[in-house]
């Protein structure tokens, strides 16, 4: 069995962060396992208190799963903290962890900043150039590419500059407003759209995570770049149109719409 690892922050609430990192490796077929970045207090509504792992604990964490069980890919999602950057990216060369896909969280959809400031110098000069592909929002893509995203022209030469300051591949996510929900990869010089429909449902808590942790289990699989961004999209489409709704905030989608053993159909059926 493939295995895959993921690098994050652990959502009470389930529907982020390392919950949905492990609900989304398993529902595509992989073992997932996990190093904790921080722990959260939060729910639909938004986040409580927050707790950050202390280098020395995430370093341990890290050791421990590939010392055992080396992931066939690595998901990387918020680390809000240059120490932690230097850590994992420490961590990840020392092992030569591949397929490394990074969700580079530095701006909530509502704007909000998720990363400290000097975090930011970290996660470009460490973390981004041992990545596979990096799948960044348009805010993400703008501060990394220096330039302001309005169309999809602007969407293809921002994921080229990215791509070419740091040498990785790009998956440009198109939800914020610059179109309906069709995201851009750049790989190998080359463009590559993937059309989307925006599906009418307020609860996408956790969108970000779950596709790159879809990306993260393909690439582990065996995939190719295109087919693991092709297969993720669709997962998370799948994921958004079975239309869960917990929570009184912006709740999170039911990864496990596509679960049809006896262990869990019943339950399944019931959404």
């Amino acid at each position: 069995m493939k295995t895959a690892l993921t690098i994050a922050g652990s959502d009470s609430c389930g529907g982020a962060g390392i919950q949905a990192d492990i609900k989304t490796m398993t529902m595509n077929g992989v073992y997932a396992m996990s190093a904790v970045t921080a722990l959260t207090a939060q729910n639909t509504l938004g986040v409580r208190a927050v707790m950050e792992s202390t280098p020395e604990f995430l370093r341990q964490q890290i050791d421990a799963v590939f010392e055992d069980i080396f992931p066939d890919a690595v998901k990387i999602g918020m680390v809000s903290s240059s120490a932690l950057i230097d850590v994992i990216a420490d961590r990840l060369t020392h092992f030569g962890a591949k397929n490394i896909v990074v969700d580079p969280v530095m701006v909530a959809t509502s704007g909000a900043a998720l990363m400290q400031s000097d975090a930011l110098g970290a996660l470009c000069e460490k973390l981004l150039p041992i990545a596979a592909v990096i799948t960044p929002n348009i805010p993400e893509a703008q501060i990394l590419s220096d330039m302001e995203i309005h169309t999809r022209c602007d969407m293809e030469a921002a994921a080229e500059l990215v791509s070419e300051k740091f040498g990785c591949s790009v998956l440009l996510k198109g939800g914020h407003s610059v179109n309906d929900a069709s995201d851009l990869l750049y790989e190998k010089g080359r463009a590559f759209w993937f059309e989307g429909r925006r599906i009418d449902n307020p609860n996408t808590h956790g969108t970000g995570c779950t596709l790159s942790s879809a990306i993260a289990s393909n690439l582990a699989k065996g995939h190719d770049l295109h087919g693991s961004v092709a297969l993720a999209k669709e997962y998370i489409s799948g994921a958004l149109a079975a239309m869960l709704d917990l929570g009184h905030g912006s709740g999170p989608m039911c990864h496990a719409f596509d679960l049809n053993s006896r262990f869990g159909a019943e339950n399944i059926q019931a959404y």
